[in-house]
């Protein structure tokens, strides 16, 4: 059995756009891969570790615990071994409160990616393998989370490039999320159901390969 990690937000804890339920497991793009890997011969397990509002090494001024890389390197320890972990951040970064821009978000995900290299696993455990996939980039919000996003669909442009260069640069893995899917046309930010159902089918093939390294 491998184990990949999936750290990310609430674009990944499945928040259904335009209230604040929650898609069940088999419906989240999580689930959806690990139902796709194990359909063809895998045994994955995926591990959930998605929480709403999470930023790459910022905090939130109303909201403990969404810096993302205050304990990374502990749930990496508690994890481990790992087979992979799959990084999707970046979207919280650009909320009305804070001024970054694709580039600074970008280098707060490489510094997520030097913490889960220089996590203090057990000796010969594997370090793992890190896939960054950069979220579909926001559109204008709506509906009652537009005072929070008012602004994220101009101040994220730009971040899948900058998080491609990025990962050419630390040497791990990349994907575009925006090349299956855009944000839900009803809070432009979140994915609705065949959203995540598109992207979990589209990682399971980019991850697949990335496990048989491990195998």
């Amino acid at each position: 059995m491998q184990h990949v990690l999936v750290y990310a937000d609430s674009l990944s804890w499945g928040i259904v756009p335009g209230t604040r339920q929650r898609l069940p497991f088999d419906a989240r793009w999580p689930g959806v891969m690990e139902g796709k890997l194990n359909a063809d011969g895998r045994q994955v397990r995926v591990i959930e570790d998605c929480l709403n509002g999470r930023r790459t090494v910022w905090d939130d001024p109303f909201k403990p615990g969404r810096n993302g890389l205050v304990g990374l390197a502990q749930r990496i320890e508690i994890h481990s071994p790992l087979a992979l972990v799959v990084l999707m951040l970046g979207t919280n970064d650009f909320q009305v409160m804070h001024p970054h821009n694709a580039w600074m978000s970008a280098q707060g995900t490489a510094a997520l990616i030097r913490a889960v290299r220089s996590a203090p696993i057990e000796p010969g455990m594997p370090v793992p393998p890190v896939l960054v996939v950069a979220p579909p980039p926001a559109q204008a919000a709506r509906g009652p989370i537009a005072p929070k996003f008012e602004g994220a669909d101009i101040k994220c442009a730009g971040l899948a490039d900058a998080l491609r260069a990025v990962c050419e640069a630390e040497d791990c893995a990349f994907f575009d999320a925006a090349s299956v899917t855009p944000t839900s046309a009803v809070d432009g930010v979140h994915l609705d159901a065949p959203q995540h159902a598109r992207l979990g089918l589209a990682l399971a093939t980019v991850v697949a390969p990335l496990l048989h390294r491990q195998a």
